[in-house]
């Protein structure tokens, strides 16, 4: 699969999963736009993944609109286009919903819902003009399932399946397809932190977290992995026609199977 130098800006792309798809569009010959709420994290992914010529970093707070346009035109301004949007950025917040805090309950609906809506905005302005383009939001296998302590959460994935749908609907007279990819637990740093959290919520070991809330209900008691998702992500880009689109695809080891 090749991307054929099309350029795609990915949120949250300077660690983790956002990071991982980077890196795979790059091999795949595509050039990317690393956004990351830090510019200087973003600036040094790019520089370590490519060169100018084929990556660069943006600032980008995807809750603000105002620097979500910006860091658009700031990657058009750089290659002339947007051929995809990778909405990946995104935080973990758990708490019983007796006792979530407001404040942080709109936080993570902002970064996970309103990210995925207001990039999305700013990137069909482009490619409806071009009559192409290709949006994959970063669900999860909590798109589909629900789990303790993490209400704020699911309700954001759940949502963005709802847009993405929507999109794949209003898009496809433009030519424009849209795609949620959905993982189980991948070993990031966003889940890496719910581990102790978890075990102090639950009041069990970490080890048990892992064992019988992260990993129980998949078929190996294996973590999915960055390069996992990654293929998915290069396969979604690079996909030709309108026959996958409005689709999650889940990749969670067997977790959730649909």
């Amino acid at each position: 699969m090749t991307l054929d130098g099309k350029v795609a800006l990915i949120t949250g792309a300077a660690s983790g999963i956002g990071h991982a798809i980077a890196k795979r569009y790059l091999e795949a010959n595509g050039r990317v736009v690393i956004a990351d709420l830090n510019w200087d994290r973003a600036a040094k992914a790019a520089k370590e993944l490519a060169g100018e010529k084929t990556a660069i970093g943006v600032a980008m707070d995807v809750s603000n609109e105002d620097q979500v346009n910006a860091g658009v035109e700031q990657a058009v301004k750089a290659f002339g286009r947007i051929d995809i949007l990778v909405s990946n950025a995104g935080i973990q917040i758990v708490y019983p919903i007796e006792d979530f805090p407001f404040a942080d309950w709109k936080k993570l609906i902002a970064i996970h819902l309103d990210g995925a809506f207001l990039t999305t905005k700013a990137c069909i302005r482009h490619m409806y003009q071009q009559n192409s383009g290709v949006l994959i939001y970063m669900g999860s296998v909590h798109s589909h399932e629900a789990s303790p302590l993490k209400s704020a959460y699911v309700a954001a994935k759940h949502g963005i399946l709802g847009l993405a749908r929507v999109m794949a609907k209003e898009g496809a007279k433009h030519n424009v397809r849209a795609n949620v990819i959905c993982p189980g637990f991948v070993k990031t740093p966003l889940v890496e932190k719910q581990i102790p959290e978890q075990a102090k919520e639950l009041g069990i070991s970490e080890e048990r977290v892992i064992k019988e809330v992260m990993l129980a209900e998949t078929v190996d008691h294996e973590f999915t992995t960055l390069e996992d998702v990654a293929e998915v992500a290069l396969f979604l880009a690079a996909f030709e026609t309108k026959a996958l689109t409005g689709q999650s695809i889940v990749v969670s080891h067997g977790w959730h199977m649909s």
